[in-house]
């Protein structure tokens, strides 16, 4: 996997994935398009994502939404890194299984999510859910 990233303008960059597509970051706190560390944390939200509705498909679940909300705590000081992550998952369907639920959520970040698993290195990760 490869990825280019290039400077705009002031603290703009534009980043092109191997794929083909294209991505704004704001390196200005996020003034005009999403932060770096905020794409970092939207990248862990969808991957984590990927793999619950991924999980509860395969264990037969009739899963109609999935909403992964991220909170974080940070360093006061530079490097701003994540120190904390948690992801809550809001999950509906019918008749969703709360076990099958809990297992698939961490499942995705104890075992498969590629982006929770590298953060996870050096950040607490952590998740809760619920079915809506």
């Amino acid at each position: 996997m490869q990825a280019e990233v290039k400077w705009v303008e002031e603290f703009k960059f534009l980043g092109q994935s191997q794929s083909g597509h294209s991505i704004v970051m704001d390196g200005n706190g996020g003034a005009t398009a999403p932060s770096p560390m905020e794409m970092v944390l939207m990248a862990a939200g969808g991957c984590s994502s990927v793999d619950v509705i991924d999980g509860l498909k395969e264990a037969g679940q009739a899963v109609t939404a999935c909403n992964a909300k991220l909170t974080t705590q940070r360093r006061d000081s530079a490097p701003r890194i994540f120190t904390q992550v948690n992801i809550h998952f809001e999950v509906s369907g019918d008749n969703l299984s709360p076990d099958v639920v809990a297992q698939v959520a961490a499942d995705s970040l104890e075992k498969y999510c590629s982006v929770c698993l590298m953060l996870g290195k050096g950040v607490e990760m952590t998740h809760s859910w619920e079915i809506i």
